[in-house]
């Protein structure tokens, strides 16, 4: 057949639309599908007569105002017997209603502590103090069930939860402390955490959470040790704080390392950066100086670029989700930070919200998917 320039031009179209037949799609760019918040001092900011704006200086509910730039998925801690009653399982439950009214995902945050529960302590809570570690399996496991199940008769499953807060170096010390790197104990509590949850609902994930994302050796150390004892999970959990957990290159390789390495997605579950250098009340801040990363001065403008930039890194990264810690915490009197003495001690966040001192919405923020 005789090759003319027509038929050229047709067999050229012809081989090129096989080609890309065959090309695989495009892949889509990562997105955030879960943009959160942990939110869980502003019941009591609220039950205090704390008030909240938006950007524009409208009042409104917390929540919605959040909502308004992007918050789709709230997180609230949960402690034992907090001598305040905040955030104990009836407080837990109270505001669960709040945020799944509003429309958005529900994170519970087990600290399985009366207090505060972080890489430097994990304190029993005091009606678990005396038990050993088969004990403590069971006290997690029915803890962890009667929790989410008081939530899910409610109306309120929660869509995730945190087995532990923090466990650098396990929970529940020094019983579930992870000492001459045996990770045993640590992994019959997890695994009681997780029976319990996927009990409760199968369909609510279950989040390991670290502050590891300062070192990728770190991360390793913690994740490969829970896996070679069994332990199953279903997001990977880390904490970023630029001023104490280093560069956004750093963040960007630990995350992307962790979600290569146990084949899960990966969140940020904690994350800040303040909107000023000054103090609201006599409580010393846990962040002060008028830059505390390079690049991001202590100011409206400073915080918000600062959090746009952490959020492009995650996705960039490829994490699933980030989340703002307590953005609602601004200095309130009778708030205070122990909750053995809420009424006597002041905020150490103040100036770390995502609302000023007058409860005024950060305009330049967003949550951004």
């Amino acid at each position: 057949m005789a090759r003319t320039p027509a038929r050229i031009a047709a067999l050229l179209l012809t081989a090129a639309a096989a080609v890309f037949a065959v090309q695989p799609p495009a892949l889509a760019a990562n997105t955030l599908s879960m943009l959160g918040a942990d939110v869980s001092s502003v019941q009591r900011s609220l039950d205090l007569g704390a008030k909240y704006y938006n950007g524009a200086g409208t009042a409104g509910d917390p929540l919605d105002i959040l909502k308004g730039v992007g918050l789709n998925y709230v997180r609230l801690r949960v402690w034992n017997n907090p001598a305040s009653g905040y955030n104990n399982q009836a407080k837990v439950l109270a505001y669960a209603k709040t945020v799944k009214a509003k429309g958005l995902k529900l994170m519970v945050d087990f600290h399985y502590s009366d207090t505060w529960a972080d890489p430097g302590k994990q304190y029993k809570p005091a009606a678990w103090s005396s038990h050993g570690i088969s004990q403590l399996q069971t006290d997690v496991y029915n803890y962890t069930y009667q929790v989410c199940s008081a939530l899910k008769a409610q109306g309120t499953t929660p869509d995730s939860v945190q087995i532990g807060n923090e466990i650098n170096v396990g929970m529940l010390w020094n019983d579930g402390k992870v000492v001459n790197n045996d990770f045993t104990n640590l992994s019959l509590l997890l695994k009681s955490g997780y029976n319990a949850t996927k009990a409760c609902n199968s369909g609510t994930q279950v989040i390991i959470h670290t502050a590891d994302a300062d070192s990728d050796a770190n991360a390793r150390w913690f994740y490969d040790g829970i896996t070679a004892k069994g332990v199953t999970w279903d997001i990977t959990g880390l904490s970023y704080y630029c001023m104490w957990h280093g560069t956004l290159s750093n963040l960007s390789s630990v995350i992307t390392d962790v979600k290569s390495r146990y084949g899960k997605p990966v969140i940020l579950a904690e994350t800040a950066y303040p909107f000023t250098a000054a103090n609201a009340d006599s409580q010393a801040n846990s962040v002060s100086g008028s830059a505390p990363c390079s690049g991001y001065a202590a100011t409206w403008a400073g915080q918000a670029s600062e959090f746009t930039a952490v959020q492009n890194t995650a996705r960039g990264a490829g994490a699933i989700g980030v989340f703002y810690w307590e953005p609602t915490w601004y200095a309130i009197a009778g708030n205070g930070w122990d909750p053995a003495n809420i009424n006597g001690t002041g905020d150490q966040w103040d100036n770390m919200a995502l609302f000023d001192w007058t409860g005024h919405l950060n305009p330049n923020v967003r949550f951004t998917a």
